[in-house]
């Protein structure tokens, strides 16, 4: 589902009516940009739609806690289709969310039910990081998450902040000075969570960012090299992220594969 944003009171939806690159020049102009979330009415048609040839629905929105969608899709699930419709809340967001699409393509080839399918990602859910380094206190500032005399500091200092997504939250990991140092701070905690919190596991390495294509490419390179026996997937973060970070954020995840 094409997550919807007003921007200067006009509706748009990500990816359809709205490019990566005109959000991107909307936000540098400072337009009026505001968030929603899918209408009830579009997700019942799009779920109607989808049991005229499917017994059963397992649908992964974003995390519950970045975005009120989930808990109005697992709503309107248990009211209109509680035996066909199953909403997974399993806190993901970006690449980690499309790994979790992955991992139930597979667990159907495997046999498992839909209900079934929802009970192994909503345990499997907390099982993976994300780093996210960000290159402006601009909109942090206007989201009300740093105050203005920190963001004037941090503007003259370079100071970029890393911020952390494990669960619900958006918090703060630690500070950097420079993008360099920032690349160094989430490599290093990616490689932390692989030999440590998920010691003796396989795990998925991938990379996000926002804004130019070119500076993915670039970032997915390096997180490749810093991890040269894994296959690391790169795509621009969700506008619904993007919208309160602003452009140039890199971020790296790292992601237990499912069974490990």
């Amino acid at each position: 589902m094409p997550m919807p944003f007003y921007i200067d009171g006009k509706l748009f939806f990500e990816g359809i009516s709205l490019t990566q690159e005109e959000f991107y020049e909307r936000l540098v102009q400072d337009a009026d940009i505001s968030t929603s979330q899918p209408s009830p009415g579009a997700v019942l048609e799009f779920w109607e739609n989808l049991l005229e040839s499917y017994d059963a629905v397992v649908y992964i929105p974003m995390s519950s806690g970045l975005s009120a969608s989930c808990h109005t899709a697992d709503m309107l699930a248990r009211e209109h289709f509680p035996d066909r419709v199953f909403v997974v809340d399993n806190q993901r967001i970006s690449v980690t969310q499309r790994q979790s699409v992955l991992d139930a393509l597979e667990l159907v080839r495997q046999g498992k039910t839909a209900g079934e399918i929802k009970e192994i990602l909503e345990r499997e859910g907390l099982q993976a990081s994300i780093y996210i380094a960000v290159n402006t206190l601009k909109y942090l500032l206007k989201g009300g998450r740093v105050t203005p005399a920190v963001a004037a500091l941090g503007t003259v200092l370079k100071i970029k902040p890393i911020l952390q997504i494990q669960g619900e939250r958006l918090d703060t990991f630690k500070k950097s000075l420079g993008m360099n140092q920032a690349r160094k701070i989430m490599l290093d905690a990616a490689r932390s969570d692989m030999e440590q919190r998920f010691a003796g596991k396989k795990v998925y390495i991938h990379a996000a960012y926002t804004g130019a294509p070119e500076n993915g490419k670039a970032w997915q390179e390096m997180v490749q090299t810093a991890f040269p026996d894994k296959d690391v997937y790169c795509a621009p973060l969700s506008l619904s992220v993007s919208c309160h970070i602003g452009a140039g954020a890199l971020a790296v995840t790292c992601t237990k594969k499912l069974g490990e």
